[in-house]
């Protein structure tokens, strides 16, 4: 099968953990630990987030005297690509020794006038007092919302509409390769009045960009990774419960917050609703068992899965180019 795994920040410097390089690291192998076995058997697509990373390089990068302005968001994003780009190759070569693995930059189209670039949304960075994050809100120009216990930036989210490098992508795919890409939802672009493709100062949202270039893989699975074990109705309520298996009508029927499950709730809906494929949402350390049925939160057409259907009606059939044409 063709399997595209979003991986959660979270999945990379859990809440509290100081970003130093070591700490993820040892994350990251012990995230692709549990993927090894989907990437010995399957296709595989790994995207990731980025938002703690590239909130840290935006305060080094604000802070530095150096500079005559902080970089932007879309130079930001592009270092964090590469530097987790780079952690996540090398534990995925030494988990799969003999399977070739590219980690590449991958930019995302967005539309100039998306809503979302006045309205910010989308949390980076460490997590804060409320006093500490209003008194950088100030010194800096931030936006900052509450973020569970604490307080982020947040900054604007406009909607993936396609991953440029696509085709880049599933030629990789298609040599055999694992391939780690869309890091942090892409690096985002619009394309000005000549056609030219320019930054702009945005973070896309990763899980809303794996739905998409999912969809465009003719992907046969998305599983997006966090660290919660499944969906909940009324979460962190005495009343919360487990969402096991679901249809896309009946999960976008249930009120999710828009800046942490919303945006995976819309993408896993989003998969199955243009596919007919099947997606999930889960802990990382489950990422065997989800496919298998097991655990997490599963969204199919019908809303019902038992683990062996992955090998019959979820099997897409891909898209085949013309002999001699580019592939799309």
């Amino acid at each position: 099968m063709r399997i595209v795994v979003a991986l959660g920040g979270n999945a990379l410097l859990r809440r509290g953990q100081k970003p130093d390089a070591a700490v993820q690291e040892e994350n990251v192998r012990r995230a692709i630990a549990a993927l090894a076995p989907l990437a010995a058997e399957h296709e595989l697509v790994v995207t990731h987030g980025n938002g703690p990373q590239v909130g840290v390089l935006a305060l080094q990068s604000a802070s530095d005297p150096h500079l005559s302005t902080p970089y932007p968001f879309d130079v930001l994003g592009a270092q964090t690509q590469g530097m987790i780009g780079y952690w996540l190759l090398q534990a995925m070569q030494n988990n799969v020794p003999g399977r070739q693995v590219a980690a590449i930059i991958n930019q995302t189209l967005v539309a100039a006038a998306d809503p979302a670039f006045e309205s910010p949304t989308k949390f980076v960075g460490e997590v804060y007092e409320q006093a500490e994050a209003e008194r950088l809100a100030k010194e800096r120009g931030w936006t900052v919302r509450p973020d569970g216990d604490g307080w982020r930036r947040v900054v604007g989210s406009p909607r993936p509409q396609r991953v440029v490098e696509t085709r880049l992508i599933r030629l990789l795919l298609e040599s055999g390769a694992v391939v780690v890409c869309a890091g942090g939802g892409g690096v985002p672009v619009v394309r000005d009045e000549h056609g030219d493709l320019r930054g702009v100062e945005a973070v896309v949202d990763k899980d809303l960009t794996s739905a998409v270039l999912a969809e465009a893989l003719d992907a046969d699975v998305l599983l997006v990774l966090t660290d919660v074990p499944a969906v909940f109705t009324g979460f962190g309520t005495p009343e919360q419960a487990p969402i096991r298996r679901e249809t896309p009508a009946g999960l976008r029927e249930v009120d999710f917050a828009g800046g942490s499950m919303g945006p995976k709730v819309d993408a896993v809906c989003r998969f199955v609703e243009l596919t007919g494929g099947m997606a999930a949402i889960g802990a990382l350390e489950d990422a065997v068992a989800i496919l298998a049925g097991r655990a997490g939160t599963v969204v199919t057409p019908t809303g019902s899965y038992d683990g062996r259907s992955v090998d019959g009606p979820f099997r897409r059939a891909r898209s085949v180019p013309d002999e001699g044409a580019t592939p799309t």
